[in-house]
């Protein structure tokens, strides 16, 4: 993408869409960065934010919002963003430190975790994304002369597209453990595509693997519609994320993967604010109510 502005990428890639939620979660973490008690540090998140026209007013620290924590999106829900960030940072620096040698991200957006953890020297991680939004990523990084920490692997491909030739053909070995991140992805795809996903990531795994993913468990989203947070994104920042939901049943993937052998656990993501004694908790009318982050471990034979 050499010689390409941010904002000529950024209208190909993060400006509209679920593209634009990629910038959303990048606002989280930055505003997450600056905090006092963060739990997770993303230096790089901020300049995503200030690179594309379509953020260019959001708010990258607490302090900029005249509520403060007050303000559903900016407050609470950027909070959620931030706790997830460093319980999925956990789960996967566990999961290299055992039996993983590859990571996979699926639907890697602005993440940077290749960039900001602190990873084993012998392991790979493998973003696969549209190739717009990967190039705006990419130059974001290249202007801030960022140096990735481990060997990383951009896979420009479509989900809905062969990602599987993709990702094998760009490196990726079957037969050696990994690990996998879905992160606020599967309930942007029908569940027919999150059934082939689940598949296929079971079908590419060797014993000692692993996956991470969000679940949402209500059977009408709708029923949230008027939540502070759906109300406060849709007001705030024009993302109506029930509108990029698809609205169709979801499948019980969790229970796919038992019944397949992986050993699985569900939790609200209010397990680890209490365990961290920070992020959000219960309320009425609470749009994270059915959020579930699901966690499967692949026995080795």
């Amino acid at each position: 993408m050499a010689g390409t502005a941010p904002q000529q990428a950024g209208v190909e890639g993060v400006d509209g869409g679920v593209g634009l939620t990629a910038l959303l979660v990048a606002a989280a973490r930055a505003i997450e960065t600056h905090r006092h008690d963060s739990l997770a540090q993303d230096v790089y998140a901020e300049h995503f934010v200030r690179a594309a026209p379509a953020c260019a007013d959001w708010p990258v620290r607490i302090e900029q919002v005249p509520e403060g924590d007050g303000n559903p999106l900016w407050g609470r829900f950027a909070r959620y963003f931030g706790l997830r960030t460093r319980v999925l940072d956990d789960f996967l620096l566990g999961s290299v430190r055992t039996d993983a040698r590859q990571v996979v991200l699926l639907g890697a957006g602005l993440d940077t975790r290749a960039f900001r953890l602190d990873w084993p020297s012998d392991v790979q991680v493998f973003e696969i994304d549209r190739a717009g939004v990967l190039d705006f990523k990419q130059q974001v990084l290249t202007d801030l002369a960022a140096v990735p920490t481990v060997k990383r692997v951009p896979v420009p491909v479509d989900l809905r597209a062969d990602w599987v030739t993709a990702l094998t053909t760009a490196g990726f070995d079957p037969a050696v453990p990994s690990v996998w991140l879905a992160e606020g992805l599967l309930f942007y795809l029908p569940g027919p595509a999150e059934t082939y996903l689940i598949d296929t990531v079971d079908r590419l795994t060797t014993g000692g693997s692993a996956l991470a993913f969000e679940a949402k468990l209500e059977k009408d989203l709708l029923a949230y519609r008027d939540s502070p947070i759906y109300t406060a994104t849709r007001e705030q920042i024009g993302i109506d994320l029930l509108h990029l939901f698809d609205p169709g049943p979801r499948p019980d993937s969790a229970g796919d993967l038992a019944a397949r052998g992986w050993s699985t656990s569900m939790h609200t993501p209010f397990d680890f604010t209490r365990r961290h004694r920070r992020g959000p908790l219960p309320e009425p009318n609470d749009a994270l109510e059915g959020n579930r982050w699901v966690f499967a471990h692949k026995p080795r034979p």
